[in-house]
């Protein structure tokens, strides 16, 4: 039998329901539209080693806020870190009822110019514009997509963060992606650290 199962699901709910059956420990991977706690928590290391602290930062989030299990994940571990949380997308790419966890609501990215330490990035997916969640991929990248010349509009210097894959030209252009600002290429190599550090943390015996 297995000591520990690592589970990535495209429904959700998988993973928690594998832990009520058998001994064996259960690593969340990402579970459909759930959650993605790996994920978090290698961002929480890459912003705490870049800032020295989470607490009293003021981190954007940009994006498909409703169906992204990161932003599940990360909503809830930046405001458990005493973090201020600010949502950016569509009204149609909110989650209802989502203030309740703590966070404030913005439909615009000129509203967060004056309150963004770090800028954290979603992926748009392009089934969600087949399913008329906004327009087109054009316009929400005119709206919504972060380029060099809107990121000199915040009042601070700001960090870009993205979970990846990322549409280059859509919610990031390029020349961020590859700029000084962006923590991407970090997050990628934290990620490697973090991971073998849960499995390490997960397989000791007794816990």
């Amino acid at each position: 039998g297995a000591d520990m199962i690592i589970v990535r699901d495209s429904h959700t709910g998988v993973p928690e329901l594998l832990s009520r059956y058998g001994p064996f420990k259960v690593i969340n991977a990402g579970d459909g539209s759930g959650e993605h706690p790996t994920q978090a928590l290698l961002d929480m290391f890459t912003i705490r080693r870049r800032k020295g602290a989470i607490e009293g930062l003021d981190v954007s989030i940009v994006g498909d806020i409703a169906h992204s299990r990161v932003a599940r994940s990360n909503i809830y571990a930046l405001t458990k870190l005493g973090a201020r949380v600010n949502l950016v997308a569509p009204p149609t790419l909110i989650p209802r009822f989502v203030e309740s966890l703590g966070v404030n609501v913005y439909h615009r990215l000129e509203d967060i110019y004056d309150k963004t330490d770090v800028l954290y990035l979603l992926r748009i997916q392009r089934e969600r514009e087949k399913s008329s969640m906004f327009p087109t991929l054009r316009e929400y990248a005119t709206l919504y997509g972060v380029s060099q010349k809107k990121l000199a509009n915040f009042d601070r210097e700001v960090l870009v963060m993205h979970p990846g894959p990322i549409n280059r030209g859509v919610e990031i252009s390029a020349d961020v992606a590859d700029s000084v600002s962006s923590l991407i290429e970090e997050q990628v190599r934290n990620g490697v650290v973090v991971r073998m550090a849960i499995l390490f943390l997960m397989a000791r015996k007794g816990d």
